[in-house]
């Protein structure tokens, strides 16, 4: 009996990956039909990071998978990836709300969903709430500037591309903690050009120099060293190379990091313009970085507080021993739809007796970290 529940959970994940792979996935959000493509690698561990593509104004999540092969990239490095899908304004046209001039009638609330969404994708997949990230292409971009200061707690670094800062954002940005950025940016960008744009003379609303907005993130952060180099310009024929500026030594050991492509348009480098780079992974790059300095800086604090969880599977109970007290408010369960479970810990043990049999998430949250458990009820 146990083999065949085993077999036919696996088989459930294999067309669940397959699916998941393929075609849009509906998720709900204040009444809202939203929608997202979903990737991971075959065998993926569990805990492992999340990053969020969003396209451009206009644009869609298939052809931002298609033409910034992040799937290729997770397949090489070992992340899952999300696509989400911006909704249609009043012309038709898809976009993330940022709040541009001509969309002030425009309400729907793209920070509430994509929150929302990357802790469901955190549960039902068993990724790593501490390593879930955002980059993005253009209106995509300055959806990522958006979460660095309206959703920190969820995304943990952002890496724009051809994006800006909208000023209002940024006037309502200096009370968030600073996390690290990185942007990329062509020196001909005729759309989101480098020096801002603080009339709105474009018509898309009020934003500042993309020298001014790294600045602004380099203090927010505290940096205190730097290093500059130009990128080895290995495809001349593209008119253009790269100006690498890294602010580095900041908060939490935080780093923002800046490529201006100079001859480069209002591109993503390795798909269109310049090829010396692939901004893919470039961008995969810099989150691995914060991934690592996240580490070095809680591993000494996570060796002294293990946090045992037995047994698993389980017919009934699970229990949960660690060398410090653990708050019952900062232990969850959820189903394998992401529905929480209305369970306590009770002297360190979880009853499962009233469940079903299934897969189940056990979320905890430390003071240096956030643990993702898949528990097997029998």
């Amino acid at each position: 009996m146990k083999d065949c529940f085993k077999l036919s959970m696996v088989l459930v994940m294999l067309l669940s990956h397959y699916i998941t792979s393929a075609q849009f996935i509906s998720f709900e959000h204040e009444g809202n039909e939203r929608q997202y493509l979903y990737y991971e690698p075959t065998n993926l561990n569990e805990n492992m990071p999340l990053v969020f593509v969003m396209h451009g104004f206009t644009g869609d999540a298939d052809s931002m998978r298609d033409y910034t092969e992040m799937n290729e990239i997770a397949d090489q490095y070992g992340f899952a990836v999300c696509y989400p899908r911006g909704t249609l304004d009043s012309s038709g046209n898809r976009f993330w709300n940022v709040g541009y001039a001509f969309h002030e009638s425009e309400t729907v609330n793209d920070v509430g969903f994509l929150t929302e969404l990357a802790e469901y994708l955190q549960i039902t997949h068993t990724l790593n709430p501490d390593f879930t990230f955002a980059t993005g292409f253009s209106n995509g971009g300055e959806m990522c500037y958006m979460l660095a200061c309206q959703a920190f707690n969820t995304f943990k670094a952002v890496a724009p591309v051809a994006g800006m800062i909208m000023q209002d954002i940024l006037d309502n940005c200096n009370d968030s903690p600073a996390i690290p950025l990185f942007e990329i940016h062509g020196s001909q960008d005729n759309v989101t050009p480098l020096s801002g744009d603080p009339n709105n003379n474009d018509g898309w609303g009020s934003y500042p120099s993309i020298s001014s907005t790294i600045n602004y993130f380099v203090t927010k952060n505290q940096c205190t060293s730097n290093e500059t180099e130009t990128l080895p310009n290995s495809d001349i024929s593209d008119g253009s190379y790269v100006n690498s500026e890294k602010y580095l030594n900041g908060i939490n050991n935080n780093e923002v990091w800046y490529y201006e492509v100079v001859g480069g348009g209002h591109d993503w480098p390795g798909a269109s313009g310049n090829m010396d780079i692939n901004a893919g992974e470039e961008v995969w790059l810099f989150f691995q970085k914060h991934i690592e300095s996240t580490l070095s800086l809680a591993g000494i604090e996570d060796i002294k507080q293990p946090i045992k969880i037995f047994p698993n599977p389980t017919n009934s109970i699970i229990n949960i021993e660690s060398n410090n007290q653990i708050l019952t408010n900062n232990i969850t369960l959820y189903d394998a739809l992401g529905s929480l479970m209305n369970l306590k810990l009770e002297d360190g043990i979880l009853n499962l007796n009233n469940l079903n049999s299934g897969i189940y998430f056990l979320r905890i949250k430390t003071k240096t970290k956030v643990i993702l458990k898949k528990i097997v009820k029998l």
